[in-house]
């Protein structure tokens, strides 16, 4: 970054940012403002990138222009289920677990004497 204005503008909106007196997004737009008005900022070849790390640091996901994001991500991974130790998925571990003790199983309760 070759400009120590844009520099000390970007320090002072940070501070405003981490003390939540400012919109991370309100920064980013005031970045692009001051960029698209001087001269020292048009000519800086490497500027765009620096923008974008310090967009990606400032900025929450969901607030990320969604065409940055998927250049960003890549292809979204396959959704599958979790996979417990025993190769089971945890939808049937759950349904074993609730399933009541078949007669002559023991379901974990003493037998009192008498039978009842």
């Amino acid at each position: 970054m070759q400009c120590n204005q844009l520099v000390r503008l970007i320090k002072e909106w940070y501070l405003h940012v981490s003390e939540e007196t400012m919109a991370p997004a309100r920064m980013m737009e005031f970045i692009e403002k001051h960029i698209k008005s001087c001269d020292v900022c048009r000519d800086d070849p490497l500027l765009q990138r620096d923008i974008e790390k310090i967009r990606a640091f400032i900025l929450p996901e969901s607030k990320i222009p969604k065409a940055i994001r998927s250049q960003q991500n890549g292809p979204t991974p396959e959704i599958s289920p979790e996979v417990s130790p025993d190769n089971e998925t945890v939808d049937e571990t759950a349904a074993k677990q609730q399933q009541p003790a078949a007669a002559g199983q023991h379901n974990d309760v003493p037998e009192t004497p008498g039978g009842s």
